[in-house]
């Protein structure tokens, strides 16, 4: 634990959103004795690294729920923030309570379908039920459909097709290159053997045409998927979606007007600082920082907020955020996975999660000699 500051009675830092950033600036802040209200809109963490194994794994998701009054006690409110009042230096939940900030960290990160997301307004117990009623329509489904083969959908394929390899699973993909466009494109290709090795389908470059018309995460039987670029059609009894990730960004929208770029991301200065406010920094995902959008970065992020917030406090100068290269681990099924950390590509990894408090544990890190963040 960090040494404890004498601060005044005005200094609240406000977090809004539990997510990595918002967690790593509130056990930042805890330790550092500085006053903070973190506000989700869940009543627990979600280690949505995980998820997907919890999607087709009973009794894992369990693991990946963690209670925010367990670890902040009445740090912690749980609510939907409806709006920020830059003048009254306030963050507004949807019933109009009020929370007064000297300093505020905005983590809203982003969202997505389920299962690779969850942010719903809904207890720890009701989303663990809501991953095993997942876990049960993936051992009742004959052939599997993920569509989106970005990180979550190759993660989301193979986690099926490790769990269950008898089940025909096919990955339908709008390009031709699977996984995130920052990987090397060596570690993009390996992906791909690995998932064609496992004996996942692959249908890449063509987009799912009738989507929106079609259920998804329940088994239905001889659902049809219609392709926009070839005339042959795709029956399935399940659909898992991996697409459409976006940035929140609704709770702050209005209030930063111009400071929001195009894709929903606040726009940020070097200290992350949201652009003309000392007082308020963005951090994860909607902070507008070039690079990937991963735990990791996010986690970093909030730890050099929490550093500025201080310093500030102390009239020492701020820290600047620098983007580092490229580090991100894919978890193919149980125990393949592919991926670079630092730069350098990482072959054979195997993910787990822990104790319920343990965040995230990869054997690569332990063999490379590398120290994951806390």
């Amino acid at each position: 634990m960090g040494s404890k500051l004498s601060v005044d009675k005005s200094v609240q830092v406000v977090i809004v959103g539990g997510g990595f950033a918002g967690i790593a600036a509130a056990y930042k802040l805890k330790s550092n004795g500085i006053p903070f209200i973190l506000v989700d809109i869940k009543d627990s963490f979600h280690h949505n690294v995980a998820a997907l194994r919890a999607s087709v794994e009973s009794g894992f998701a369990g693991k990946t729920f963690i209670s925010y009054k367990d670890s902040y006690q009445d740090s912690f409110i749980q609510g939907r923030v409806k709006g920020i009042n830059l003048q009254k230096q306030t963050v507004v939940l949807e019933h109009s309570e009020e929370i007064h900030f000297s300093h505020l960290i905005i983590a809203t990160g982003s969202d997505g379908p389920f299962p690779g997301k969850y942010n719903q307004a809904a207890t720890r117990d009701t989303a663990i039920q809501i991953y095993e009623d997942l876990v049960k329509e993936v051992q009742k489904a004959k052939h599997v459909v993920v569509v989106g083969g970005g990180s979550a959908g190759v993660e989301m394929a193979a986690e099926v097709k490790t769990e269950y390899p008898e089940k025909e699973v096919t990955l339908i993909h709008s390009k031709v290159p699977l996984a995130d466009v920052e990987l090397q494109p060596c570690v993009r290709r390996t992906i791909k053997e690995i998932l064609l090795k496992k004996g996942v389908k692959l249908v890449l470059g063509q987009r799912v045409s009738n989507l929106n018309e079609m259920t998804l995460n329940v088994v239905k039987e001889n659902m049809e998927l219609h392709l926009d670029k070839d005339p042959e059609v795709i029956t399935a009894d399940l659909i898992l979606c991996c697409t459409g990730i976006k940035i929140n960004s609704s709770c702050y929208i209005e209030a930063f007007g111009d400071k929001v770029a195009s894709n929903g991301a606040l726009k940020v200065n070097d200290h992350l600082q949201v652009e003309g406010y000392n007082n308020i920094y963005a951090v994860g995902d909607c902070a507008d920082v070039k690079e990937p959008k991963m735990a990791y970065h996010a986690s970093m992020h909030a730890k050099i907020a929490v550093t500025n917030i201080i310093n500030s406090l102390m009239e020492k100068p701020l820290k600047t955020y620098k983007t580092g290269s490229v580090s991100m681990l894919l978890s193919m099924g149980r125990n393949d996975g592919v991926g670079q950390v630092n730069g350098i590509y990482v072959g054979r990894f195997f993910v787990t999660i822990a104790k319920s408090k343990d965040v995230f544990v990869s054997n690569s890190w332990k063999e490379m000699g590398q120290k994951m963040p806390k």
